[in-house]
């Protein structure tokens, strides 16, 4: 639970890092820091677009996980107006769209309450 090199890489936005890391079977993409947040949450979190390009070219990165909060990287990218981020993660069939954090918000509740127009009409496609 504390933080591996994929999880900094990831928050840090170092995309040849996180390349290298990716290449290797044995690093868990899924891994969580002790606020329960994964490479995928952090990426989001900080708006790196490469990153989660990168992450989710492998199949098992689970893109419902979620932090201590309940959200998952949909709903952050829904609350910090990341247009781009919410698209690529719209690409995963799996994808939960009406997830619910802790608070009970899903991504399309906290778009709006956080004003983001563009990510409304995406989540309502």
């Amino acid at each position: 639970m504390g933080s591996t090199p994929l999880l900094l890489a990831a928050m840090k936005g170092h995309v040849e890092i996180v390349k290298l890391l990716l290449a290797r079977d044995e690093v868990d993409v899924n891994s969580q820091d002790k606020m329960g947040l994964t490479p995928l949450l952090l990426a989001t979190m900080w708006g790196h677009v490469e990153i989660i390009k990168l992450l989710l070219t492998r199949d098992d990165a689970d893109v419902n996980a979620e932090n201590n909060d309940g959200c998952t990287p949909l709903l952050l990218g829904a609350m910090e107006g990341h247009v781009e981020i919410v698209k690529l993660l719209l690409t995963r069939d799996d994808a939960d769209v009406n997830a619910k954090n802790n608070d009970g918000y899903t991504p399309l509740s906290m778009a709006a309450l956080q004003g983001h127009v563009d990510i409304v009409k995406l989540l309502l496609e």
